[in-house]
């Protein structure tokens, strides 16, 4: 192993140099062992993802085995359980890699940041639209070929439990601003605001009708604001 060249230095013995470049040396290596380690679990997931969407789009998710996405991605079964526990935590990861982009954070980030539920409610119907346009190119063929899978259902259940509950913050504003349409709810308002953002209007407008994406996000804010906020000139 090669050390760093440190020159020696007045008043410090030779031998207390020596050491601590060996533990420079050593801490660098650890430095680049440590990023290879997670360059090669990024691969390996990877591998894991394309073998999983090449599988579940052939057939439905419950007919692949883990030892079939194993040989696909030519990892072994038991990096498959190590990663992900179970063929439900492999199929999480693929609809929330497909779901969620590069984009997403950043979008969640900035409706957090607002505080008027007008425009929190605008956002949502971008952020659906960022969504569900994803899902559409990416997950297609998986969600079809698994329409009837007893794990794809229940991370439908869970995917839609955790929407409704982030939903939540902007309702509280909504109600707290005093700006929600005469005689509204706060229950019924925010099964209102699940419901619209929800993909099936989406797969209804946009793939069953034609609309573009960007029509159906300026439809569904001004749907929102319609059912759910009061005249602002009232």
């Amino acid at each position: 192993m090669e050390l760093l060249k440190i020159p020696p230095r007045p008043g410090i013995p030779e031998r207390a140099t020596r050491q601590y470049a060996m533990g420079a040396s050593k801490k660098k290596k650890r430095s680049y062992d440590s990023a290879s380690r997670r360059e090669k679990a990024a691969e390996t997931q990877k591998r894991i993802m394309n073998a999983a969407r090449k599988l579940f789009s052939k057939r439905s998710v419950d007919q692949v085995t883990i030892d079939e996405l194993a040989t696909e991605a030519n990892v072994s079964a038991p990096t498959v359980f190590a990663l992900y526990r179970s063929k439900l935590g492999v199929l999480r990861a693929l609809i929330h890699g497909s779901h969620f982009g590069e984009e997403y954070p950043l979008l969640l980030e900035k409706v957090r940041s607002l505080k008027d539920p007008r425009a929190r409610l605008l956002m949502a119907s971008e952020i659906a639209r960022n969504i569900y346009d994803r899902e559409r190119s990416e997950m297609g063929l998986i969600r079809a070929a698994s329409a009837l899978s007893p794990e794809l259902k229940e991370l439908e259940r869970e995917s839609e439990s955790a929407r409704f509950e982030r939903q939540a913050e902007t309702i509280r504003l909504l109600f707290e601003a005093g700006l929600q349409a005469p005689g509204l709810k706060r229950k019924k308002a925010h099964d209102i605001f699940w419901t619209l953002t929800g993909r099936d209007i989406y797969r209804m407008l946009v793939i069953d009708r034609g609309w573009s994406s960007s029509a159906y996000q300026e439809w569904l804010g001004s749907t929102l604001l319609q059912c759910l906020t009061r005249d602002e000139h009232g």
